[in-house]
C-alpha cells in the first residue's frame, strides 16, 4: 500500500492542522491540536504516532510537533484545496462560513488535481477577465432577463477572455528579493501547474521574494508563513500583480 493510500481523511485532517498551528504559533503540541480539532488529547497521540511512521512529522512524547519536508507538502496540497473550496462556496454561492468551511472540509480529501484545476481556473477567469466580476453579480442577484439568443450580455465589445485593464503582470522570476504581490494566474500546465496549485500559489494569495532568481537558478519565497523554494521555470509560471498592489 502506498503512503497516500495510508493517509485516511481523517490524518490529512490531524496533518493540515498541524500546517495551521505552526503557521500561526510556530508550534505544535498535543494539546493544541486537540483544542483545535475539539478530541480530546488521548485521541491525538495515537494519530501522532501514525503520521511519524509515515515519516510526515517529527514527534517525541510530551515535545513539540513539527512538519517533515514531505509533511509539509502534503499538508499544503490539502490546505490548497480547502482554500478553493471554501472561496467556492462563500465568495461564489454565498453559502455561511460555517457551512462553506464544514463542506470545504468534507470534499478536499477527494477533489482530484483535475478539479482543482478547473475551480482555480474559474477564479482566474473572475479576477483577470473584464466581465468575470459583473457575471458574478448577475448570479448574486442582480437583473437576469430573456435575452434573443446570440445577444451579447454587455453593449461594451470587450473580446473574449480579454483581461481587466491595467498593468501587465509580471513573473515571480522578474521581482527583486523583498517585494511582495498577488498571484493573479498560473501559466505553467500539467504537472508543473498541478505542482505549484499544491503548494499554496493560488489566485490572490500574496507572496514574498525572501531571495530572488539569478539567471535561471532557484527562487525563495515565503508563502502563507512557509519557505517556498522554486525553479527557474515554475517562477516563471507564477504571475502576479505589481508588487504595488499587494495589501
Amino acid at each position: 500500500m502506498t503512503l497516500a493510500g495510508q493517509l485516511s481523511a481523517s490524518l490529512e485532517d490531524y496533518l493540515e492542522t498541524i500546517y495551521e498551528l505552526v503557521r500561526d504559533q510556530k508550534v505544535a503540541r498535543v494539546r493544541d491540536i486537540a483544542r483545535a480539532r475539539g478530541v480530546r488529547a488521548a485521541s491525538v497521540t495515537p494519530a501522532m504516532r501514525k503520521l511519524l511512521e509515515l515519516g510526515l512529522i517529527h514527534y517525541e512524547k510530551r515535545e513539540y510537533i513539527d512538519l517533515t519536508q514531505e509533511g509539509q507538502r502534503k499538508a499544503q496540497r490539502i490546505f490548497s484545496r480547502h482554500q478553493v473550496l471554501k472561496r467556492f462556496f462563500e465568495q461564489v454561492l454565498r453559502m455561511p462560513p460555517g457551512s462553506a468551511v464544514e463542506d470545504a472540509c468534507a470534499m478536499e480529501h477527494s477533489l482530484s488535481p483535475q478539479g482543482m484545476d478547473h475551480m482555480v481556473r474559474f477564479f482566474e477567469f473572475l479576477n483577470n477577465c473584464s466581465d468575470g466580476q459583473r457575471l458574478l453579480g448577475l448570479f448574486h442577484g442582480g437583473p437576469c432577463t430573456d435575452r434573443p439568443s446570440g445577444r451579447r450580455l454587455t453593449d461594451r465589445r470587450v473580446p473574449r477572455g480579454s483581461r481587466k485593464a491595467g498593468a501587465r503582470p509580471l513573473s515571480v522570476a522578474s521581482l527583486a528579493a523583498g517585494s511582495r504581490a498577488r498571484v493573479v494566474q498560473i501559466t505553467g500546465v500539467g504537472p508543473l501547474r498541478d505542482r505549484l496549485l499544491d503548494m499554496g500559489l493560488l489566485p490572490d494569495v500574496v507572496v514574498e521574494v525572501a531571495r530572488a532568481a539569478a539567471g535561471a537558478n532557484d527562487v525563495e519565497l515565503r508563502v502563507q508563513g512557509f519557505g517556498l523554494r522554486l525553479s527557474g521555470e515554475e517562477a516563471r509560471a507564477v504571475q502576479v500583480a505589481s508588487p504595488a498592489a499587494a495589501p
